[in-house]
């Protein structure tokens, strides 16, 4: 049982001198929450420290958000089992997955950024004071609208009435008390003088429904060892190799040392240690850190080395204990890293060469790739008794990962072709080579030893000389096939329309609302509409 009340990570040098944000903490260096247990209850508490803003210069008043204060919570929430729009859905998915529940207590009001916080927990308690209200005031006061899945979870979570979410959305102030139990907007506003105890009688029936083992052991998630250059980041399973004058990050994911252990007391034993779990981490903390960092690198080629029949194995012992608390776990992080790929606004192109291990939890990166190159037989000069490349479909590609739509990376790769994926699933368990790969759509192209590099050359050339925002838009377009659902409306539709607004004149410009807000002069907008 988690509750959210109220409402450090630090931008380092690298050594080329260049700033770059940071991703790893642990709650002792956090400056914006505090973190305590109680039982079965964790309370976090913002308390955001003005002067503690990720970039020098920039305060944070009256519990205001920067991308330091969302990096916290991350962390906080891991610990327990994205970012801002991934974080939430991170809760939400903890409670359908894993036994917790979220319950926000406003004791005050709850605006903006807050207020979606608070949307994306179970339970919302609203003290009533006369005072306290939730808001999402964006849209009047910034010339914007609420951008972490505020509306979305208005409609499609909450079930608020839309001609009320849309007065309610154009009230600065907010609405408050029992109006705003009436309208949905929490669900329960009480008395300050009962505050107290009323939350911590309502954590405790919470925590009661949890299907949690009550004595089940945890694992501690040490700090991830971790070298940043400015040519490079390696961690021990994930490295990258930063192309600056290509424009191009080169991401390779290495398999197992070992052999899988051979049951749930086998990862336990390892802890942080288990592969899985390992390279989940250091693949989450690349994806986070490139994203943020390394904006003008917008074409990631995605490799892997190793034993694929290690990979299996230990997808096979997460698998075969999925009643495990922690292996349990484990697979849903992966889960989430995973969607990171899907969601991030860069292309993804796969490259299946001799070595590499594209299988079972592997193979996901290459099915999430908006193009896949498997080399045809081997490089003949360099190493001609290689064994060929391969990928392997297994049970993890079947169900256990699904992207933000609900189906799998196989269901969306092949939606509306039922054959074509029966097939697909059909072939799971042997190592396909490139031929029959190509044959059954799961990789785009297999050229052999002679056309290899030409033709990999070309597609990340023509890929960095493409329009940046442009394929941004085509691939979050044709990424998300199938049924719409919160995630993907929050990512798909409106991610991309409130990146949008922030870069219009109308919010961003010398004369615009986020420009002109706490100035006293109202914004000057250009009134046609697009």
């Amino acid at each position: 049982m988690t509750t959210l009340t109220g409402a450090h990570a630090a931008a380092d040098e690298t050594s080329d001198g260049a700033r770059h944000v940071e991703f790893r903490t642990e709650p002792s260096a956090y400056r914006h929450w505090r973190l305590a247990f109680a039982g079965p209850v964790a309370t976090l508490t913002m308390d955001v420290d003005e002067r503690g803003g990720l970039l020098p210069g920039y305060e944070l008043k009256l519990n205001s958000y920067d991308l330091g204060v969302d990096i916290e919570l991350y962390d906080a929430v891991q610990n327990f089992c994205k970012f801002t729009n991934e974080t939430r859905n991170g809760i939400e998915d903890a409670t359908a997955n894993s036994g917790q529940t979220y319950l926000a207590a406003c004791n005050g009001t709850a605006s903006g950024g807050g207020y979606e916080l608070a949307l994306a927990c179970d339970h919302i308690m609203l003290v009533d004071d006369r005072s306290a209200a939730v808001s999402l005031p964006e849209l009047p006061l910034l010339g914007v609208l609420p951008g972490t899945g505020g509306l979305t979870r208005l409609s499609d979570k909450r079930h608020v009435r839309r001609d009320l979410a849309d007065y309610f959305s154009t009230r600065a102030e907010g609405v408050g008390g029992r109006k705003a139990v009436a309208w949905r907007l929490v669900d329960e506003a009480v008395p300050r003088t009962a505050w107290d105890a009323t939350v911590a009688e309502r954590a405790d029936e919470l925590a009661a429904r949890s299907n949690r083992p009550a004595h089940a052991a945890g694992i501690a998630l040490a700090p991830l060892e971790k070298t940043r250059t400015g040519t490079g980041i390696a961690y021990r399973y994930v490295t990258a190799k930063l192309d600056r004058d290509r424009g191009v990050v080169e991401i390779t994911v290495r398999g197992p040392d070992d052999d899988a252990p051979a049951d749930a007391a086998g990862v336990h034993v390892r802890g942080a240690g288990f592969w899985t779990l390992a390279m989940t981490r250091e693949l989450d903390d690349l994806i986070l850190d490139l994203r943020t960092n390394e904006t003008g690198l917008g074409t990631w080629t995605l490799r892997t080395e190793g034993d694929a029949a290690r990979v299996l194995a230990h997808d096979a012992v997460l698998l075969d204990n999925a009643g495990d608390w922690p292996a349990n776990e484990i697979v849903l992080y992966l889960k989430r890293t995973l969607k990171r790929l899907d969601v991030t606004s860069r292309s993804l192109i796969a490259l299946i060469e001799p070595g590499s291990c594209f299988a079972g939890s592997l193979l996901e990166p290459a099915l999430a790739a908006d193009r896949s190159f498997q080399l045809a037989g081997v490089f003949e000069e360099a190493d001609p008794d290689a064994e060929p490349a391969a990928v392997t479909v297994a049970p993890m590609n079947l169900g256990p990962l699904p992207m933000g739509n609900g189906l799998t990376r196989l269901g969306t790769r092949f939606h509306g072709d039922a054959g074509g994926l029966a097939a697909a699933e059909s072939a799971a368990g042997g190592p396909l080579r490139a031929e029959d790969a190509e044959r059954l759509g799961l990789v785009t192209f297999a050229p052999d030893d002679i056309d290899w590099d030409e033709e990999v050359r070309i597609a990340v050339e023509e890929r960095t000389g493409f329009s940046p925002d442009a394929l941004t838009g085509m691939e979050a377009n044709y990424r998300f096939t199938g049924p719409e659902t919160l995630e993907t409306k929050i990512f798909g539709r409106l991610a991309a329309w409130q990146n949008w607004i922030f870069d219009r004149p109308n919010a961003s410009g010398p004369e615009g609302a986020l420009r002109r807000y706490g100035t006293g002069r109202r914004a000057d907008f250009d009134r046609k509409r697009v």
